[in-house]
């Protein structure tokens, strides 16, 4: 006897995703209002528009997770892969107790449809799947795996089989980790090899992007990216940056961060995705040191096919001119982790590096007392002596040394002295050549500029200090192209205060004095413990006739200045006589002392 047709149950063979937030009651437990709205963003701007991308449809949502449903193996995984790499990039500059990140499980299976709803062992697998999964992280089942072994070049750990609950019989688990994966075991583990040492300075080695195209033949896209930023990275001097051809035989294998420090002897690496969908191109690129397999820094970069050279240029600018300032940072912290008596030379200079680049009294002089421990376990240094010169020549131009003349003569002596031992270190060719300005040396400054940005086009402060000489030399409107391509190369470097002074500075020679003001005021509000803006804030405001603001603005400079007078401020600038007595005229209105 046949049962009817209306009480036959509806089932179909589907790729179900699960995913849910990590440590979600903690979360909410610190910031509720706060993770729901970031939580609420995220499904807005990357987890909704993610999975219609790939065709997925979302069956049902909770307060922390949801359940999806695709008609394809490889897109759901594509779709799981993209959704953790964005949340990383977007994570990146979080601190780790408020970054959102999912756990996602991906089964294939028989499920029963019911309405809108889907029910069976298919779903409930792909429940148990997530929980087994690392936030940031990704398990599949074998079937997921069999499907899309041969049909894309991602690559899983074979965890083995894993009990788990509600499910009678042991299931055999893939794991994707965004830090890098080992592929299938063959065989059990391989013996681990021989670490090489790290070189002294900051190490990378660019791995060849994944190719996340729905139809998988853009490789040829993603190799021009990796060579291209690997040559731009190249002429970093500063950099131990390994050769394509090392760095490209990992292409298809696996991909574990920790394993290639190891194997390569670098410290970091890059890698990437490409993803295509029609004439769009999304390229997702992430920094992670290899130690620790903590992400540093990431980012996504949007495009279209039409222009893929423009958009890899500019792809390559803006990767290379980021690693440098988010490299020195993670530098600076390595540094940090390392017992007093393991510190070297390297490691005082990287200590000092904050400091140096805060641009205030106070830390400019922490900086100084690091660099002399640099110098005395290696006084040839050329990075350590350099940054010196550096200090000494901020002491004279901000108006810190009582006696400027002496704090010029040291700069400029020890800056004499790095270049005799380097001379194709960009870093160090753009600390001399803000050296050089402040002595106010402009033709050996531009020289020492030029080569440092001949050397390393990317090198964001270079071209900041080539703004700033501009500036000096009363031309500002190249100087705000220099300053604008420092931004551009480098938006999240924390010495943009700078760059912000410096557009200040390019309307105020041009004697846009408003528009002078608000680029000041905005400096201040990233860094206003660099009193020395003042002197340039009040000028302004006294030269836009804003005299109430003016004299407030001159007020703070006085408390930080109390010697202040017309002579201390015309021998520490070194703008040209008629910008410099401009100023002054400006801030005699206010009362300055000649």
């Amino acid at each position: 006897m046949h049962s009817d047709s209306k009480d036959r149950v509806e089932r179909r063979l589907s790729a179900i995703l699960a995913a849910d937030v990590a440590g979600y009651s903690r979360l909410m437990g610190c910031d509720e209002e706060g993770t729901l709205a970031r939580l609420k963003a995220l499904r807005s701007d990357v987890i909704d528009a993610g999975i219609a991308d790939h065709r997925g449809r979302i069956v049902k949502t909770t307060g922390d997770g949801m359940l999806v449903e695709f008609p394809s193996v490889v897109e759901a995984v594509r779709c799981a892969i993209a959704m953790q790499r964005e949340l990383i990039r977007l994570n990146a500059p979080l601190p780790p107790e408020q970054r959102i990140e999912f756990r996602v499980g991906i089964n294939v299976g028989d499920i029963i449809i019911d309405g809108d709803d889907i029910h069976g062992d298919g779903v409930n697998l792909a429940a148990r799947l997530e929980a087994l999964a690392d936030p940031g992280g990704i398990c599949i089942s074998r079937g997921v795996f069999d499907q899309v072994r041969d049909r894309t070049d991602l690559l899983f750990e074979d965890l083995g089989e894993q009990k788990v609950k509600n499910i009678d019989r042991p299931i055999r688990v893939w794991r994707w980790a965004a830090n890098g994966t080992a592929t299938e075991k063959k065989g059990g583990d391989k013996k681990r090899a021989e670490a090489l040492p790290l070189p002294t300075k900051p190490s990378i080695a660019v791995l060849p992007f994944d190719d996340m195209s729905s139809d998988g033949v853009h490789d040829h896209l993603a190799d021009g990216i990796v060579e291209s930023i690997t040559a731009a990275l190249s002429h970093i001097r500063s950099f131990f940056v390994i050769a394509r051809n090392s760095a490209f035989t990992y292409k298809g294998r696996a991909a574990n961060v920790t394993d290639v420090g190891r194997e390569l002897g670098v410290a970091y690496v890059l890698e990437g995705s490409v993803q295509r969908a029609g004439q769009r191109v999304r390229i997702t690129v992430q920094l992670i040191e290899t130690g620790s397999g903590s992400h540093v820094w990431a980012e996504r970069y949007d495009g279209t096919i039409g222009d893929i050279f423009d958009l890899q240029d500019r792809i390559t600018e803006q990767v290379a001119g980021a690693l440098q300032p988010s490299i020195r940072i993670a530098e600076i912290e390595r540094s940090r982790r390392k017992r007093p008596h393991d510190l070297g030379a390297y490691d005082y200079a990287m200590h000092a590096m904050p400091h140096v680049w805060a641009l205030e009294r106070e830390e400019s002089a922490k900086a100084l007392d690091l660099l002399e421990k640099a110098l005395a376990i290696d006084p040839d240094y050329p990075l350590a002596i350099s940054l010196a010169a550096w200090c000494h020549a901020q002491r004279s131009v901000y108006n810190w040394a009582e006696d400027i003349a002496h704090s010029q003569t040291e700069a400029l002596k020890l800056a004499e002295r790095a270049a005799q031992l380097s001379s194709d270190d960009p870093l160090v060719l753009a600390v001399l050549g803000a050296v050089h300005t402040f002595v106010r040396n402009y033709g050996t400054a531009r020289i020492l500029l030029e080569r440092a940005v001949a050397l390393d086009p990317n090198a964001a402060w270079a071209w900041s200090r080539l703004g700033w000489l501009e500036n000096y030399l009363d031309r500002p409107g190249l100087a705000l192209k220099h300053f604008e391509r420092a931004l551009r190369l480098s938006p999240l470097d924390p010495m943009n205060f700078n760059n912000y002074v410096g557009i200040g500075s390019a309307h105020e020679v041009a004697e846009e004095y408003d528009e002078a003001a608000q680029f000041y005021q905005r400096a201040l509000e990233e860094r206003p413990h660099s009193e020395w803006i003042y002197r340039h804030l009040a000028a302004a405001l006294s030269g836009a006739g804003r005299m109430e603001e003016a004299k407030a603005a001159y007020a703070r400079l006085m408390k930080y200045y109390p010697g202040l007078t017309v002579a201390k401020v015309t021998q520490a600038m070194v703008f040209s006589p008629t910008s410099t007595d401009r100023m002054c005229a400006n801030l005699r209105k206010l009362g300055l002392p000649d």
